[in-house]
């Protein structure tokens, strides 16, 4: 018997592999099956950017005299079908995985004390466990966060209706995310971000991100020294001693992984269970991937770092690979990148061909950005980015791609879809042609 301790990408899709290799498998879910990726997180972006995006480009269109007016938004409809599109895919995805071979207990804690196992308070017999309970979200050391109206993409579902000012402590693509849908929606928006925001992204990409960002207020390199108020949010009180008002805050300061039921496992300083790239963790027998073991908190990551634990726990030696994943986030057009190196190589950047959710932004000057990154002397891909509808299943393939070592000459050999917003191709295509002649 493998037991398996939570039934998010990581745990499920481990969870499947050894089923349908023969093994008996059970999988321990406290809640429902899909994780947070489903029931909180990039699932709930998803829904609430689909509705902002609507009402952007109804904006836009009216702007431009084609519609006559820009829809209001419900935000009690809007949360009620969400929910109810969750539980249809949470039920997809439960039955998905039992016609894998998969036995699942619903409402029971699994937990560990070293490499005993225990459902509740039964100890079970295990060969081998496969944790991945998952991360929470990380909560700041500050007065107020516990006044209503405060919330974390978790508790986020108990807000009645829209905010008519919202604060968002943050700035990293989850801040970023809800900051646009919520503008959309009307509400007005303050950021503040302890660092910078987005700070990560390359310049031209971030100044792309905020100009979907316009309309929201940006306050960076900013603490907050406490969240005020009297029985309900009132403001926001930042280091320097201004007051923002506020009736609803979002915490968006990050994740901590969720191994509180793990014990007698080597843990890093954050609580993230430590594994070797076979993800074995320091007890024989027992696994651990997904948002336990820390960053870099990506559901495909997780996915593929559940299927090559259920590969070592079925004897089949293989190891986690991180190069070229591809990154993603949902603001008035898709975000993408991905890279196979972090030094070198001479990067090219160009507004992206119009296309299909782009045409009418033409008339404003912007249709987004596409970016590469190419070792000059052999021509290798070393990174590509995107700014545009579509980003998202551009870079997935494209990710893979550059693993493989494909080369700006191979784009030569490419016939594109057309209408498309990838301008990718025509970068890599000119890239391909400078080299030549250059040579």
């Amino acid at each position: 018997m493998i037991v398996v301790i939570g039934g998010g990408p990581a745990g499920r899709l481990g969870a499947m592999h050894l089923a349908q290799a023969g093994a008996e498998v059970r999988l321990i879910e406290q809640r429902s099956i899909g994780g947070q990726c489903l029931h909180e997180r990039c699932m709930t972006i998803c829904a609430l950017n689909d509705v902002a995006r609507v009402i952007e480009y109804a904006r836009t269109q009216k702007d431009l005299g084609i519609l006559d007016s820009v829809p209001a938004v419900s935000y009690p409809a809007i949360r009620r079908r969400v929910c109810e599109v969750q539980e249809k895919l949470s039920s997809v995805l439960d039955a998905e995985t039992r016609r894998a071979g998969v036995e699942v207990i619903y409402g029971a804690v699994g937990r560990l004390e070293g490499n005993r196992v225990y459902i509740d308070d039964e100890e079970v017999r295990a060969d081998a466990v496969l944790a991945a309970t998952g991360s929470r979200a990380a909560v700041p050391t500050i007065p107020g966060t516990d006044l209503p109206g405060v919330y974390t993409y978790q508790t986020l579902p108990a807000m009645p209706d829209l905010p008519r000012r919202m604060v968002i402590v943050g700035g990293g693509v989850v801040a970023a995310e809800f900051a646009h849908i919520f503008r959309a929606f009307g509400s007005e928006v303050e950021i503040v971000a302890r660092h910078g925001l987005l700070a990560d992204l390359d310049e031209k990409m971030r100044s792309a991100a905020l100009r979907d960002l316009a309309g929201v207020g940006v306050r960076e390199q900013t603490d907050v020294a406490g969240i005020e108020g009297d029985g309900r949010v009132r403001s926001v009180l930042l280091a320097g001693g201004e007051e923002l008002s506020a009736d609803t805050v979002l915490l968006a300061t990050g994740l901590v992984p969720r191994s509180e039921s793990l014990q007698g496992l080597r843990k890093g300083p954050d609580g993230a269970v430590v594994v070797d790239r076979r993800m074995r963790t320091s007890v024989e027998g027992v696994y651990a991937a997904g948002d336990v073991i820390g960053p870099p908190y990506l559901t495909p990551a997780a996915r593929r770092e559940g299927v090559v634990a259920a590969e070592n726990i079925l004897g089949h030696p293989t190891e986690m690979d991180y190069t070229g994943i591809p990154q993603a986030m949902s603001l008035r057009y898709d975000y993408a990148f991905a890279t196979v190196g972090t030094d070198g190589g001479v990067t090219l950047s160009a507004p992206a061909p119009a296309g299909p959710g782009s045409f009418w932004d033409v008339a404003g000057g912007w249709a987004g950005l596409s970016q590469i990154r190419v070792d000059p002397g052999s021509g290798r891909l070393l990174g590509a980015a995107a700014a545009v509808p579509g980003a998202s299943t551009i870079l997935s393939y494209l990710g893979y791609l550059m693993k493989r070592g494909i080369t700006v000459d191979d784009f030569d050999d490419i016939v594109e879809v057309h209408p498309s917003t990838d301008g990718v191709y025509g970068l890599a295509r000119y890239a391909s042609g400078m080299l030549k002649k250059k040579e």
